[in-house]
């Protein structure tokens, strides 16, 4: 396995970062996942759009796009697979051992991992933690995950594949890696990005080609929706058959299925929409 590192490909085995590197001490970094397939990328501008605004939002000098380009295509090309997760991550480099950012340079990283596709419909849990829709990195794709990693863990332990997050006002947000839509009286909704959720790309493609609306929800909603999907980029459109004890029988349901088609078509048609 080949990854690309800095300013060429490496082993994976010899590819150092120091222990020093910012992103490991405080998770002072940025990141995307991007879906391949057969070698090529799905909607690479607009996740290399949102790495650079997030990269902005930390304060990161900012990446050059054109690099990460040739790095992206550089691994592909390293590490054929059918269906991969392509991973960004970008980082405040070699930094003291506190909050201050050095002046060593950004540290990039970007890395291969095979996927598999996703089942048509999945369990969810909620989980009492909240998002900030009013935090430093509300909106921000960042390395800071330990919270996700604790949520998907608990959803996990309930037969879960993801965990769901209300916001300090008590309002739906979104998942761990994932955004939430919900269909009410045969209206598909979704959280607005001034819920804290992460505005994510597969989210706005799905708005987009759906005619989903953009609704302040609150959690309660998911005990009384007709249906509910997540959408990521790894999952597309992914159908919930069950959120904590209450089944939804025959998902994914009719405006699901519709999604998902829709985004399915849409993206065959598009690789970079």
């Amino acid at each position: 396995m080949k990854i690309w590192l800095n300013d060429g490909l490496r082993d994976v085995d010899s590819a150092r970062v120091s222990v020093l590197d910012h992103g490991l001490t405080v998770g002072d970094g940025v990141f995307e996942t991007v879906k391949s397939v057969e070698g090529r990328t799905f909607a690479l501008t607009r996740h290399l759009a949102r790495l650079a605004r997030s990269a902005r939002g930390l304060g990161l000098p900012e990446p050059d796009l054109d690099e990460v380009r040739h790095a992206c295509a550089a691994v592909l090309e390293a590490n054929p697979l059918p269906l991969g997760r392509l991973r960004i991550t970008y980082t405040g480099g070699l930094s003291p051992l506190d909050s201050d950012r050095g002046d060593q340079g950004t540290t990039l990283v970007v890395a291969l991992g095979e996927a598999a596709r996703r089942p048509d419909s999945t369990a969810v849990i909620t989980v009492p933690w909240t998002r900030n829709e009013r935090g430093a990195l509300t909106g921000l794709k960042t390395t800071s995950y330990a919270e996700n990693v604790v949520a998907l863990a608990r959803a996990h332990e309930h037969g879960a594949s993801e965990a769901l997050f209300a916001n300090t006002v008590g309002q739906l947000c979104e998942g761990t890696g994932s955004n939430v839509f919900v269909v009410l009286d045969g209206e598909i909704l979704t959280p607005p990005v001034a819920s804290g959720c992460l505005d994510g790309i597969t989210r706005a493609l799905a708005v987009e080609w759906t005619g989903a609306r953009e609704a302040d929800l609150p959690l309660d909603v998911l005990e009384r929706a007709d249906e509910v999907f997540l959408t990521s980029t790894l999952r597309d459109v992914q159908g919930v058959h069950r959120v904590d004890g209450r089944q939804l029988p025959g998902a994914p349901g009719p405006m699901t299925t519709k999604a998902m088609r829709a985004f399915d078509e849409r993206a065959a048609d598009d690789l970079d929409p």
